[in-house]
């Protein structure tokens, strides 16, 4: 792997606080157990891509939840946008080389596309993946910057635009990666386990829990 630290910003999985969107037709145990695969089938991937200390910078508590060979920092308090700056800037002050971020609602990134990512970052000062919903799943930076995500609206439809639009503002002509679908509804639940091997975590678990949901809301 060229010599990029890779991060995933992730939140513990809780009932009731992940996945909402996702409720109905799932329960809130059922929506934090897509939450839980959807992280850990990320953070497979990125094993598997052989980057070296990949790290979590997480809300909430790592035991049972981060695998080994993961180096785990708190988030910042404070909005999303907040967050993403702070995440920078943490990882880079461990390790002055680029950073590619990725988040955890999109578990069918492949150890291909990352290589791509970062092969990117190493050419470029930037890249940005976009996400179907109008945000982003992937944002890749060689120097942290907090003015390219504070103040930017997030978790809106056109989050991703307005990304896009900030970071060439700071200067930056990032690299635009493929578009992936995030999990949001059960919809993109269906169409993200399908684009994934059978061997990973979510196809099953969707299969089985969508199933179950519709044994629950039938005549």
């Amino acid at each position: 792997m060229l010599d990029v630290q890779i991060v995933v910003l992730a939140k513990q999985p809780v009932a009731g606080r992940s996945k909402t969107r996702l409720c109905p037709p799932l329960s809130p145990e059922q929506a934090a157990q897509v939450a839980r695969a959807a992280l850990l089938d990320t953070l497979d991937v990125v094993l598997a891509s052989g980057a070296d200390r990949p790290v979590v910078v997480l809300d909430g508590d790592p035991n049972g939840l981060v695998p080994a060979g993961f180096a785990v920092l708190p988030q910042v308090d404070g909005t999303l946008d907040v967050r993403l700056a702070g995440a920078f800037d943490a990882v880079q002050s461990l390790r002055p080389i680029p950073v590619l971020l990725v988040g955890m609602d999109t578990p069918q990134v492949t150890t291909d596309l990352l290589g791509q990512a970062c092969a990117a970052l190493m050419e470029g000062d930037s890249v940005l993946g976009l996400a179907e919903d109008g945000g982003w799943w992937a944002c890749g930076l060689r120097t942290a910057d907090a003015e390219v995500f504070v103040g930017v609206p997030m978790s809106t439809d056109h989050t991703g635009a307005d990304q896009l639009a900030r970071m060439r503002r700071r200067g930056l002509a990032p690299t635009m990666l493929p578009v992936l679908r995030d999990i949001d509804d059960a919809a993109d639940l269906v169409a993200v386990a399908a684009q994934m091997p059978s061997s990973t975590r979510l196809p099953a678990l969707a299969a089985s829990l969508l199933a179950s949901a519709g044994r629950r809301t039938a005549p």
